[in-house]
């Protein structure tokens, strides 16, 4: 087993053109791994956007830190940076990038603007893989990255996390506490993991995505699968067992995924191009970008309604798989984000984002009917245009 998640682990660091990577349980552990390999504790502040999601909140106070929120850029969804140098303090130790949907962040100024404070940056790209940035790919900026492989992520291994880092030192500070602290999952968990990757194969499509996922939720309170979350994790204690390993099933399955990750990647581009023009046939707006700054591989498509919670019930019904991320600033809904240290009106443009946006598949299993009969579906209800003003970032098509 230690063998295969070397080689896992080998193989994505080399796609990513990283040194070293370490494979984790689930994507929350891999940032716990980063911070806590970076030294943060009681007292300390971490920078991340006001709109994500509570699990990449966890970590952070299950080391005693804070998470301190910035808003968003309306477009893109990613922290606006215009926003970010009020929110340092001599208490900062780190910055969190979230590459959201798939749009990279505007690296080069928070990067400036870390480097000037000597703090340093971790980029989540639990929503971006391949993405790039004047070039570079998403996750090879900052001094480390995290990943996630849960179901509805860029590819899934049912649950999984993966740290890059060409950091040598913070490298070998991971691999020691890896040593010292890393449990393993059982084999009855793995066991369990094996036969819920297999049934994700044989039975979820886009048509049945809505009723898999209440069934999924319903056996996750049950105790029958795996979830990625449990309601135990909306409070920030951390589980002793909490820092684990990958097992050899994620290992294996992320093998098998990255062996055709650009055949993913490409097909994400051209169905993302897809709902661009069927979308504009409808007279919607949509994605625009600058291609000398960014090259997206989004994992969902992000459009703005005003009817999100009347669309995401009737998407059910008729067999239309609907995104509801981010249903609030801190996803999901049932986040109580008092303990959280969020106090709502802290961020209004993720709010009012949480409110209004909507997702649509890309994954490989959509193709081009999919695409219509999702648009035909989404373009019932009313879109919704961002609050923009001049600093903003143009991604999106609306004018």
């Amino acid at each position: 087993m230690k063998n295969l998640i070397k080689q896992y682990e080998q193989t994505f660091a080399e796609i990513l053109g990283a040194r070293r990577a370490f494979a984790f349980w689930k994507g929350r552990v891999a940032l716990y791994a980063i911070l806590k390999a970076l030294g943060i504790g009681d007292g300390d502040e971490i920078i991340v956007p006001g709109y994500t999601c509570v699990m990449n909140v966890n970590p952070i106070k299950y080391l005693g830190a804070k998470p301190v929120y910035v808003d968003i850029e309306p477009l893109s969804f990613n922290i606006d940076t215009n926003l970010l140098r009020e929110k340092i303090t001599s208490n900062t130790k780190a910055i969190i990038a979230q590459h959201t949907y798939g749009y990279p962040c505007d690296m080069d100024t928070i990067i400036n603007i870390a480097e000037k404070n000597n703090i340093p940056v971790i980029e989540d790209c639990c929503l971006a893989i391949g993405s790039k940035y004047k070039g570079k790919i998403a996750g090879t900026f900052g001094k480390a990255a995290y990943f996630s492989f849960q179901w509805n992520k860029p590819y899934t291994t049912g649950l999984g996390g993966m740290v890059i880092t060409s950091d040598a030192e913070l490298a070998e500070k991971i691999e020691s506490l890896c040593a010292v602290e890393m449990y393993k999952p059982s084999r009855k968990e793995v066991a369990m993991l094996w036969a819920q990757l297999i049934i994700y194969r044989l039975l979820v499509y886009p048509e049945t995505t809505a009723f898999a996922q209440s069934l999924f939720r319903f056996l996750t309170k049950k105790g029958a699968v795996i979830g990625s979350s449990s309601t135990s994790e909306f409070v920030p204690e951390m589980a002793s067992d909490f820092f684990r390993t990958a097992g050899s099933v994620q290992a294996r399955a992320g093998l098998r995924q990255l062996r055709r990750i650009g055949q993913n990647i490409n097909h994400r581009r051209q169905m993302a191009q897809l709902y661009d023009e069927l979308l504009v046939e409808k007279g919607w707006p949509t994605r625009q970008y600058d291609t000398s700054i960014m090259d997206p591989v989004l994992v969902r498509y992000p459009v703005r309604i005003a009817e999100k919670g009347k669309a995401l019930a009737e998407a059910a019904s008729a067999g239309i798989e609907l995104g509801s991320w981010f249903e609030c600033p801190l996803h999901p809904k049932e986040t109580p984000l008092e303990a959280y240290d969020y106090d709502i009106g802290m961020c209004p443009k993720a709010e009012k984002a949480s409110n209004e946006v909507v997702n649509l598949p890309l994954h490989q299993r959509v193709n081009e009917m999919t695409a219509k009969r999702t648009v035909n579906f989404i373009t019932k209800y009313t879109f919704n245009k961002p609050d923009i003003n001049s600093k903003a970032r143009v991604v999106s098509g609306y004018e």
